[in-house]
């Protein structure tokens, strides 16, 4: 797995090759990670935070269990209200906040390149969600024209016979007899 693309922002290597192999078991079809930003805290960081973006979610994943296992919190981009962050001295906060009156989604000490690079992609995936979505309300939906309640003749017919022999009132010979007779009127 060629991690390269993933690392080009001082992100910690092991952590994303870690998480890029838990993530592609979890990816739909035609789902593309774009970015991963790994937490770096002021001391040593063990087994750090991180966050991915997809063209179709955001992860937040969080190490538990002495770095054996990890949390993820995932947000498809139709939930998810805005992206943003806020940098500090030792780094950047990154808030996803969803629906009105949930609380934010928080991750600290993201640093700030991967940030701006985070908020980046996460705000492209956000407007390409709106576009599909507006486009979606502006295509014409189908009209379903009322049936025809006088029905021909020959289907009302047809239908008396069909009912006649699924109530086994007649055999499939006086059937098939019977609508052919009915079809070679048409």
């Amino acid at each position: 797995m060629n991690i390269d693309r993933y690392i080009n922002d001082g992100q910690d290597p092991k952590v994303a090759e870690k998480l890029l192999l838990k993530l592609q078991d979890m990816l739909t079809a035609g789902e593309h990670i774009h970015y991963i930003a790994v937490q770096k805290m002021p001391a040593v960081t063990l087994f750090p935070d991180s966050i991915a973006v997809t063209d179709r979610r955001i992860f937040f994943c969080k190490s538990t269990k002495l770095g054996l296992a990890t949390d993820f919190e995932i947000f498809q981009w139709n939930h998810v209200l805005d992206l943003s962050f806020k940098e500090g001295v030792l780094g950047a906060k990154v808030i996803v906040k969803r629906s009105a009156g949930e609380e934010p989604y928080v991750m600290g000490y993201i640093p700030k390149n991967q940030a701006r690079k985070l908020y980046q992609w996460g705000n492209e995936a956000l407007e390409k969600q709106r576009r599909l979505e507006k486009q979606a309300d502006e295509e014409p939906t189908l009209k379903i024209m009322p049936v025809n309640e006088q029905e021909d003749e020959l289907t009302l017919k047809l239908k008396k016979l069909k009912s006649l022999f699924e109530r086994q009132l007649i055999t499939q010979a006086e059937y098939e007899t019977k609508k052919n007779e009915l079809l070679s009127q048409l």
